[in-house]
C-alpha cells in the first residue's frame, strides 16, 4: 500500500517574516535589556573605572626652510613634507628612554621609564607641522608636571641629536580640570546599543530553534497529511473559569466543574461548532462504501493537546445527524471522559475487559438536554496493564460486535507520543485522526506521531488543528471573517428552534 512519508523534522527552515514578527512583538523587550545594560555599564563605570586626568603641551616643527618670522615668505609641498616627516622623527625621539628618563628626572617622579611610555600619547594636529603631546594620569597635576617637563626636555633634546632642525613650544601644559575618561555617556551609549544588539540576536536565534506549531503552515511542512478543520480557541471566551479543564489540567474550583458543558456539545462558540461539522462532513468522504461503521481513533503527539475534548464534539456532531454513535475512553491511564460527560467511569471498558462485566452494562447514554444524544463506553478501573487489554483478541471482538449496532465507533487514544497504548489500539481502527494544538506541540513531536502510525500502516485521515488564534494561518483565517456574520443568527434560530422543540413536548404530556 502506498502511504505518505513525514518530512525530515530535522531541517529548519529560516523563515525571516516569522523572525521579523517575532523580533517586532518583543521589541520592548530587547529597549528593556538595552536600559538594563545602560544603567549597568554607566553604574559600573562609575564604581570601578579610575578617572583619567589629560594635560598637553604643543610644538612647531622648524627647519632651515621655512621662517614663520619673516613678513613674506614660500612654501613648497615638499618644505611641508620635511616638516611633517620631522614630526614622526621627534616623536620617536621623545619616545627613546634616555629622553623620558630625563623627563622622569626633571619632574621628580618614582615612575618607570615604561610607565610613562604608557602614559604618553604623540600626534601631529590635522596633518600640520604641529605635533601635540599628552600625558594621561589619574592625578591632574601630575599631568601637567609631566607634560611640562617634556615640554622643557624634548626641545633640547631634538636640538642636539637633529642639526638645523628645531622644535619650538606652542603651547605649555595647564592642570585639567575635568577627567578625560571614562565617557559616562558614551559607555552607557555602548551598553545600550550592545544590549540591544545582543537581545535581538537572542530572540532571532530563538525563534529560528524554536520548533512550536504556530501555524497550519507549519503543520503542512512537517507532514503531507491534510488539515480537516482548525477548532477556535474556546478558552479566549471562558477565561473566568480560570483554567481550560479540556487540556487535561484540573479545575480550580467548583464553579469549574459546573460549567464544562461550555466547552462541548451545543454550549461550544459557533465558529467551533462550524469547525467540528466540517470535520464530520470531511470524514464522511474519507471511508469507502464498504465500510458500514468505521472505526476512527483520535490520538495526539502530546498529552494536553485536547483529543478527548476533539473526540467528544466529534461525537456529538456526528450525533445531529441522526447517526448511532459510541464513544470510547481507551485512554485508561489518564481517562478524562467520564468527567467531561458527568458519567459515571465505572464501569467501563476495563471492567468488560476483565470479564467483571458485560458488553451492555458498561455502555452509557450521554444525552445532552434535548439533543440527539450518544452512548459513551468509559474506562473504567485504571487497570495495571492496559496495553494487554487494548490488544487482546476480546477488545477486537467486542469491536466487530459493535459495528454491527452503531454507524460511528469513535476511540479516544493515548497521546502516541507519550505511551505505547495508541499504537496498539490504532490496528483496531479504520483511519486515525490526529490532534494538534496551535503553540504547544511542535514539528519534531508531530512528525514522530506521524511516523510511528505510517510503520504499523495504520491509516492517518488527517490532522485537526486545536485552540487556533486568529493569525494561525489559511485555515483559520475563515472563520473570523464568514462565520461570525451569520453567529448571532444561528443562536436566536437555534434558542427559538429548541423553545418550540421543548412546547411541543410538553403538550405531548398534556
Amino acid at each position: 500500500m502506498s502511504k505518505s512519508k513525514s518530512k525530515n523534522p530535522e531541517v529548519i527552515e529560516i523563515d525571516i517574516r516569522r523572525i521579523w514578527r517575532a523580533i517586532w512583538h518583543r521589541i520592548w523587550m530587547a529597549f528593556i535589556v538595552a536600559f538594563l545594560c545602560a544603567t549597568i555599564t554607566f553604574i559600573s563605570t562609575h564604581l570601578f573605572v579610575t578617572p583619567k586626568y589629560k594635560a598637553s603641551a604643543m610644538f612647531y616643527v622648524n627647519n632651515n626652510s621655512i621662517s614663520m618670522g619673516d613678513t613674506s615668505f614660500s612654501l613648497s609641498q615638499g618644505d611641508i613634507t620635511a616638516a611633517k616627516s620631522l614630526v614622526e622623527t621627534y616623536i620617536v625621539i621623545l619616545n627613546s628612554k634616555s629622553c623620558l628618563n630625563d623627563v622622569i628626572d626633571y619632574a621628580d617622579s618614582d615612575l618607570s621609564y615604561g610607565e610613562l611610555k604608557s602614559m604618553i600619547s604623540a600626534a601631529a594636529v590635522n596633518s600640520t607641522e604641529i605635533f601635540e603631546v599628552k600625558v594621561t594620569s589619574p592625578d591632574p597635576k601630575e599631568a601637567e608636571i609631566l607634560a611640562n617637563a617634556i615640554a622643557y626636555i624634548l626641545p633640547k633634546r631634538i636640538a642636539s641629536i637633529v642639526e638645523g632642525t628645531s622644535a619650538n613650544i606652542v603651547d605649555y601644559a595647564v592642570t585639567p580640570t575635568s577627567p578625560s575618561s571614562p565617557g559616562y555617556t558614551s559607555n552607557a551609549l555602548l551598553g545600550f546599543v550592545i544590549g540591544f544588539v545582543l537581545a535581538v540576536v537572542i530572540i532571532a536565534l530563538k525563534e529560528i530553534f524554536d520548533v512550536t506549531i504556530r501555524s497550519s503552515e507549519e503543520v503542512e511542512q512537517c507532514t503531507d497529511h491534510p488539515i480537516l478543520a482548525s477548532v477556535p480557541d474556546m478558552l479566549s471566551s471562558h477565561q473566568s473559569e480560570g483554567n481550560y479543564y479540556g487540556y487535561g489540567q484540573k479545575p480550580r474550583s467548583s464553579n469549574a466543574v459546573n460549567k464544562k458543558g461550555a466547552l462541548v456539545g451545543k454550549n461550544i462558540s459557533f465558529v467551533a461548532l462550524e469547525a467540528y461539522k466540517l470535520l464530520r462532513t470531511k470524514l464522511q468522504f474519507s471511508f469507502v462504501d464498504e465500510i458500514d461503521c468505521p472505526v476512527i481513533g483520535i490520538s495526539s503527539a502530546l498529552a494536553g493537546e485536547g483529543k478527548s475534548l476533539s473526540s467528544v464534539n466529534l461525537a456529538y456532531s456526528l450525533a445531529q445527524l441522526d447517526k448511532r454513535v459510541l464513544l470510547i475512553d481507551c485512554d485508561m491511564r489518564r481517562p478524562s471522559l467520564a468527567a467531561k460527560l458527568q458519567i459515571s467511569k465505572v464501569p467501563g471498558l476495563s471492567n468488560y475487559l476483565t470479564g467483571q462485566n458485560d458488553i451492555f452494562s458498561v455502555i452509557q447514554n450521554c444525552a445532552m438536554d434535548d439533543e440527539n444524544g450518544f452512548d459513551v463506553i468509559s474506562s473504567g478501573d485504571n487497570p495495571p496493564n492496559p496495553i494487554e487489554l487494548l490488544s487482546s483478541h476480546k477488545m477486537e471482538k467486542v469491536l466487530s460486535q459493535l459495528r454491527s449496532t452503531y454507524d460511528y465507533i469513535i476511540m479516544d487514544l493515548p497521546p502516541v507520543g507519550e505511551v505505547s497504548d495508541a499504537m496498539v489500539a490504532a490496528k483496531l481502527t479504520d483511519g486515525i485522526l490526529l490532534v494538534v494544538r496551535q503553540d504547544y506541540c511542535n514539528t519534531i513531536a508531530l512528525s514522530a506521531a506521524v511516523s510511528q502510525f505510517e510503520f504499523i500502516e495504520t491509516k492517518i485521515l488527517g490532522i485537526v488543528m486545536n485552540c487556533v488564534g486568529e493569525s494561525a494561518g489559511k485555515y483559520s483565517r475563515y472563520g473570523k471573517g464568514y462565520y461570525s456574520k451569520y453567529s448571532k443568527s444561528y443562536a436566536s434560530a437555534y434558542a427559538k428552534a429548541h423553545k418550540n422543540s421543548r412546547d411541543q413536548g410538553r403538550r405531548r404530556k398534556k
